[in-house]
């Protein structure tokens, strides 16, 4: 297996980031383009098996490095062992975010000469790619849009109740940060997990009191003002049952 040589000296953080991202473009492929034949060569009956992403956009799945420590850290050990038991598309997403915290450690383990200033800018122009695990997912990433709002106001959201009671989550600002503004709630939608987003339409089950993305479940503002009781799908098909 072919790992990419470490310089002696400082790389620059143009390098590094060219190289994360045909590291990232590799993996991304081996779970989407070519994941049968990933999946094929992810044998539970082999040993350890690891997924590596190259800086010339090709992947390999291999055993890990022998040497005592690696020349590069390594990836997530034994991703092969878990294929039979989970369901596809959870093993692929439990890869493709093993796989984010790998391309992170390279990164950064490349970029140990690296100084603040030069860091942060490394970590921005990696942040501004969708990370393999919304790739694979097909989740967008939330993009928080400019705000006319003035520093005294924290911004926030209404979630309506079937009950028809208007329910509010806040969302936490500093107005001193700028960093703090992608901060969101806690809330996962139950249908998608993405998180809370101010600017969209939330709804509650009342009966498992979960809450769903409106546009997830199809209920739009104008039409859930008409509901009296709202069941969520997972709760109707049970109901069914």
């Amino acid at each position: 297996m072919e790992m990419a040589s470490i310089s002696s000296t400082p790389r620059s953080v143009e390098e590094i980031f060219k190289d994360y991202s045909g590291r990232r473009a590799g993996i991304v492929r081996a779970l989407s383009l070519d994941v049968d034949q990933f999946y094929a060569i992810c044998d539970p009956e082999k040993e350890n098996l690891c997924l590596y992403g190259h800086p010339n956009e090709t992947w390999e799945v291999s055993l890990p490095a022998e040497e005592v420590p690696p020349e590069l850290p390594e990836p997530a050990l034994g991703i092969n062992f878990a294929r039979d038991g989970m369901n596809r598309k959870d093993w692929l997403s439990l890869v493709a975010v093993h796989s984010d915290c790998w391309l992170l450690s390279v990164a950064f383990y490349l970029g140990a000469r690296l100084n603040r200033n030069e860091r942060k800018r490394l970590f921005s122009l990696i942040n501004d790619l969708p990370t393999v695990f919304e790739v694979v997912t097909e989740r967008k990433a939330v993009k928080e849009k400019p705000s006319g709002d003035s520093g005294s106001k924290s911004r926030g959201s209404t979630k309506r109740s079937s009950d028809g009671q208007v329910k509010s989550i806040p969302k936490m600002a500093d107005e001193n940060f700028e960093e703090d503004e992608d901060e969101h709630s806690e809330t996962l939608c139950g249908s998608c997990g993405g998180n809370y987003n101010a600017d969209e339409f939330w709804i509650g089950c009342d009966i498992c009191e979960r809450w769903y993305h409106g546009k997830c479940v199809k209920i739009t503002p104008v039409k859930a003002e008409s509901i009296k009781q709202y069941k969520c799908p997972s709760c109707m098909k049970r109901g069914r049952q």
